[in-house]
């Protein structure tokens, strides 16, 4: 069976991991791995192109190194608070054929219509997914090619970016020598590797993790409903770290790696006091720190779903399903059960599915956007079709077509 390859490049704030998989369309194989630490970004965005280029560039051959051959192409996370979302509707009359039936061109019209609207000139399109379609008041309809009607309409789910911060990362990936084949908001590629059917149908909240900003993605009937990015995420967690013990950032990054934890100290005896540099720290103090910012930021996310969907969205009453907790944060020791305890919600940290090659080493949860990316490219034909439609996007906007120019032969 023929085979082909697949790149993934996840740049976040505290590392940039590539990823170089075969598949031969129904599984997948990984073959190389590089996984660096971040230099050049805050909060998911690029502050300095040229580091950030030469941390996506070692991340990049060190993944080509294990794997033997060099990484054509690649879907790219992105994040950041400039990414916004929300749901819009559209609606279109059926006209132009006998038969009144929905054709593929009607709906590519009105989806059209729908992502043009109300889209600010310094922002573009990353993501227009199509949540359901309504045929004369029908509701529910997944899709309506081929159905008789005379009114067809949509409710998307629309992620938009800042031009700038997209040309910005796009910069730093065809400037290391890899081309892009689409760029994925980085929860929805998290929620590929870690969601299972049920809970996206049910109802879910997925909580990205990471270093510089939390990620958030809701999924609702198999669609996503909500998204957005809180910027506040494990970096502040060592940062009170650094303040409150008076450490420097690296070695309160270390400290909460290897000794941080969020499961209740015993009652019965007092625990023994960490030696950091030949001075005593007490872990009481160590793990009041962890504890207090860990439970504030659970209880951002809910704050921030309660607030942008006007309370219409209530975690604890309209997602059975509860919470997943993915991104590097989610190795805290008794992460899930202090967000079950805080959310009221049932909780569990999400780890990609295991594959066959050497994928054992990207099996922690601060792996599920990576391999995320590569389930991206083995998604239904909707997806594939909507992926064809952001890369239109882009090619409007102009930001692809101008960087390849400028840096295709890099």
């Amino acid at each position: 069976m023929k085979t082909s390859k697949i790149g993934a490049i996840d740049i976040g704030t505290s590392k940039v991991c590539s990823l170089i998989a075969e598949t031969d369309g129904t599984g997948l194989r990984v073959l190389g791995i590089g996984s660096v630490p971040s230099h050049g970004l805050q909060k998911g965005q690029v502050v300095n192109i040229a580091e950030a280029r030469e941390s996506v560039r070692a991340s990049i051959r060190a993944a080509e190194k294990t794997a033997g051959f060099r990484m054509e192409s690649a879907l790219v996370t992105m994040a950041g608070r400039h990414v916004s979302s929300g749901n819009k509707r559209g609606v279109i009359s059926i006209t132009g054929n006998r038969k009144q039936t929905v054709e593929q061109k009607d709906v590519e019209r009105l989806l059209e219509i729908t992502r043009s609207e109300n889209i600010p000139p310094e922002e573009t399109v990353l993501h227009q997914i199509p949540r359901y379609y309504r045929v004369d008041g029908q509701d529910g309809v997944k899709d309506p090619v081929g159905m008789f009607g005379y009114r067809l309409d949509v409710e998307t789910h629309t992620i938009t970016a800042s031009v700038t911060s997209l040309e910005n990362l796009v910069k730093c990936v065809i400037g290391a020598g890899v081309k892009i084949d689409n760029v994925v908001f980085e929860p929805l590629a998290s929620a590929a590797a870690v969601l299972t059917e049920d809970e996206k149908r049910d109802g879910v909240l997925l909580a990205d993790i990471g270093g510089g900003s939390t990620n958030i993605t809701v999924y609702k009937n198999d669609s996503v409903y909500y998204s957005s990015v809180i910027s506040v995420a494990g970096n502040q967690i060592t940062r009170d770290i650094s303040l409150g013990l008076g450490l420097a950032p690296e070695l309160s990054e270390e400290i909460k790696v290897r000794y941080g934890s969020l499961v209740p100290l015993p009652q019965t005896e007092k625990p023994k006091p960490l030696i950091v540099e030949g001075e005593e720290i007490p872990y009481e103090d160590l793990f009041d720190i962890i504890n207090i910012r860990t439970e504030e930021l659970l209880r951002l996310v809910l704050l921030q779903v309660n607030n942008d969907t006007g309370g219409e969205l209530d975690p604890a009453g309209s997602l059975p399903a509860g919470i997943v907790i993915t991104g590097g944060t989610g190795n805290l020791p008794g992460l899930a059960e202090m967000a079950q305890q805080v959310t009221h919600m049932p909780c569990r940290i999400g780890y990609p599915p295991r594959v066959s090659g050497i994928a054992d080493s990207i099996s922690g949860p601060q792996y599920a956007a990576s391999f995320g990316l590569l389930l991206w490219k083995l998604e239904t034909p909707e997806v594939f079709y909507r992926q064809k439609m952001n890369n239109r996007v882009f090619k409007n906007s102009g930001v692809l077509s101008r960087l390849i120019r400028l840096f295709g032969k890099n």
